[in-house]
């Protein structure tokens, strides 16, 4: 039985009323990132900070990149093969390996988001007291956060007393969370504040026709529940991604989302 408060209608209004441009989020986890560009339109990388950009002399005339601010410019003048680039931290040197290639096309792409993984902001013994500025529900204070750090740069992020980047224990699709759409859906973040659980799932259409999104819809026992955005265009579009920040209490998304049932075959039926 799906089960949403009317808490979660009102955050989804909250949000939908703000939306943003949709932003292809990529996790690093060393492994190379393949970023594709179109040919004369710049497509722009958010790392949040500072970074020097490794070019091989092979795109010089090819590629533009601009960096400031934590975030890249990225605009190809003509075709490139796939190429790697390396942009490496100011601050700690770590290295982020970016796959480029350059194609003709007509529509741009989105901006993408770069997310690394945060090291945890407290100890998992600290008191579940929390203490929410302005006594902003804690719900809408996490949906907020987590909003933030998925859209804005990193530097413009609200700072949250308690709250604290959970380890992911949903890794993979989950085929359950919106039965009635053709739509993908991929946890890709957490946060915990006090007794509350925020994840932060991918959702992708897959099919040729926009999904007007609707929290009702969604297949599992929540608290709440946001949308980025209030639909998703077409499949290929520009818009056929955005977030979800499902709110869980009492434990994170896992122990909520309502898996399909086994299938029993004939011989384990008594």
């Amino acid at each position: 039985m799906k089960r949403i408060s009317t808490l979660g209608l009102t955050v989804a209004l909250m949000l939908w009323g703000a939306a943003a441009q949709a932003v292809e989020l990529m996790h690093w986890e060393r492994l190379p990132l393949a970023v594709p560009l179109v040919i004369n339109q710049e497509r722009v990388v958010f790392v949040d900070e500072a970074v020097r950009v490794g070019v091989p002399s092979t795109l010089t005339g090819k590629l533009r990149v601009q960096s400031t601010g934590g975030t890249l410019y990225l605009r190809a003048s003509e075709a490139i093969a796939p190429t790697r680039l390396q942009l490496q931290s100011v601050a700690t040197g770590e290295i982020i390996l970016l796959d480029i290639a350059a194609t003709p096309g007509d529509l741009p792409l989105e901006p993408v988001r770069i997310l690394k993984n945060a090291q945890v902001q407290a100890t998992e013994t600290e008191s579940s007291t929390v203490l929410v500025p302005d006594r902003t529900p804690i719900p809408v204070a996490l949906t907020r956060y987590a909003a933030q750090s998925l859209y804005a740069p990193l530097r413009t992020v609200e700072s949250l007393p308690g709250i604290r980047r959970v380890p992911l224990k949903l890794r993979t699709e989950l085929p359950t969370l919106l039965p009635t759409e053709n739509v993908s859906s991929t946890p890709i973040a957490v946060w915990r504040l006090g007794d509350y659980w925020v994840t932060a799932v991918k959702l992708r259409n897959r099919g040729p026709e926009t999904v007007q999104l609707d929290p009702r819809r969604l297949h599992a026992k929540l608290f709440a529940a946001t949308f980025q955005h209030a639909f998703l265009g077409p499949a290929g579009s520009a818009e056929d991604t955005t977030i979800a920040y499902l709110v869980t209490r009492g434990g994170g998304l896992e122990q909520a989302v309502l898996l399909p049932p086994v299938a029993r075959g004939a011989d384990d039926e008594s």
